[in-house]
């Protein structure tokens, strides 16, 4: 029994020493707002703790994993990742905070901003249809094909502005918008399967989601109508709807948005998904815990 216990700690030892050996890979902006990828090849499961929600995040055989940041996440983060032998490294980032616009928005419906109890129906269908489509995590890794803008135009709303309508303080913004003229086609931005296609909702009009797994997901709004159905599966490039200005709109645009694992992040961070620049990071500390 000695031996065998010394064998076990010697063996636990050698799996403990490989995993760290790997020195660990992120390439992206570590900035708020974005979408960065983590690369260790010995890596199973990645957990992100910050001041907001502790997230686990999907690795892909090669040991890649794509991971949001939180437009309002903290300057500081943890990394958890554990590996297929069970040990775990925890590694801190340091966060670049982003700089946010204040974006005023006049000329909008006033119940569009100030809704009254008779549209709480409305508004909850569409909370109920977008959340549900946000919380998928199919096995798909369609992310990995790369992505395009959906659209050529002129960019009238940056993700993360503080919006404010007709003089009311919103949420900060979601996605970006694209002004172009009404009847635009619009792109599929990434091969997909269309895992929302909703018509005349209160705040984002006609509405697809497409899903293109690890859980992430983009978003077209506003549109004047959809030419996809629920579970269509779709191609880069693909045309999926056309511009419009259904729901809270002023003008024709569409609101192009992306969210991870329920995080929503710049969308323009996915045009460079298969090329980002990457960076070693050494471990700051071998956790004992097995999961």
């Amino acid at each position: 029994m000695r031996f065998r216990a010394i064998y076990l700690i010697i063996f636990s030892l050698i799996l403990t020493a490989n995993f760290s050996a790997e020195a660990l890979e992120i390439c992206g902006d570590i900035r708020q707002g974005e979408l960065i990828l983590i690369k260790d090849k010995n890596a199973r499961e990645i957990i992100v703790s910050n001041n907001l929600k502790d997230r686990k995040y999907k690795v892909f055989d090669d040991g890649i994993s794509p991971v949001a940041l939180h437009r309002d996440v903290s300057q500081k983060i943890k990394l958890k990742v554990y590996s297929l032998s069970g040990a775990m490294m925890s590694y801190e980032l340091q966060i670049t905070p982003a700089q946010w616009d204040i974006q005023r928005v006049n000329g909008v419906e006033q119940h569009k901003v100030t809704p009254s109890k008779s549209h709480q129906k409305e508004i909850n269908r569409e909370l109920s249809a977008v959340n549900r489509a946000l919380s998928v995590h199919s096995a798909y890794a369609f992310w990995r094909d790369g992505f395009i803008l959906p659209l050529d135009g002129r960019i009238s709303g940056n993700f993360g502005n503080q919006r404010i309508f007709n003089g009311t303080p919103k949420s900060p913004h979601s996605g970006t918008d694209i002004a172009a003229p009404e009847g635009t086609p619009v792109k599929a931005s990434g091969n997909g399967k269309v895992i929302l296609s909703g018509q005349d909702y209160f705040y984002t009009g006609n509405m697809v989601i497409l899903d293109h797994g690890a859980g992430l997901q983009t978003i077209y709004a506003h549109l004047q109508k959809a030419v996809v159905k629920l579970g269509d599966e779709v191609k880069k490039g693909d045309v999926i709807g056309f511009v419009g200005k259904t729901g809270r709109a002023t003008g024709p645009h569409l609101h192009w948005g992306a969210s991870l694992n329920g995080v929503r992040f710049r969308p323009h961070s996915l045009l460079d998904i298969n090329t980002k620049t990457c960076r070693k990071v050494s471990d700051k500390h071998r956790g004992d815990e097995v999961k």
